[in-house]
């Protein structure tokens, strides 16, 4: 049955690819939920029990989509609610010196490249925990990863940050 499977996805990936774009409004994203679509429409059909495939890829793109954008979502809000939380953090008060700003601005700068340098996920798992304020079990539902993992990623993101800043 995978002859089948590819060849239906060869005969429709335009318009796959197309519908794709026009739920994330990338194309290279495009490629990816389409690519993931068919290789779980792949095992959905080795497990049996699909009627219409053209179907089901098409409700898979969708609901990709749709997880894509929420997670967006989601590390948006964490980095925003982040900020505030690091600019306490660092003691910045709208009353500071100059010279206090700009030990502040230099320590975010720092910080900021070195949440960079952290794998997706492990940087996902970090702000949401240390700067957004959720709970591990909350991170872990939001990666689908178990909660000692998202103990882990949050661990090693907080010691990679120490380590950029040179802090104990």
């Amino acid at each position: 049955m995978p002859s089948d499977s590819s060849s239906l996805f060869v005969e429709h990936r335009g318009s796959l690819l197309n519908y794709a774009t026009s739920l994330v409004g990338s194309r290279a994203q495009a490629e990816d939920l389409v690519q993931e679509a068919w290789l779980r429409l792949d095992k959905a059909i080795e497990a049996g029990g699909i009627q219409e495939p053209l179907g089901y890829l098409y409700r898979i793109i969708r609901n990709l989509a749709v997880d894509r954008s929420r997670a967006a979502g989601r590390e948006q809000q964490w980095q925003v609610q982040g900020q505030a939380s690091v600019e306490a953090a660092l003691g910045l008060r709208p009353s500071s010196t100059p010279e206090a700003i700009a030990l502040h601005r230099d320590q975010m700068r720092l910080l900021a490249a070195a949440l960079e340098e952290l794998p997706k996920r492990t940087r996902i798992a970090f702000g949401m925990h240390r700067l957004g304020g959720y709970k591990l079990r909350e991170i872990a539902a939001c990666l689908d990863i178990s909660v000692p993992l998202a103990q882990k990623l949050v661990a090693d993101g907080l010691q990679h940050c120490k380590d950029r800043l040179g802090w104990p």
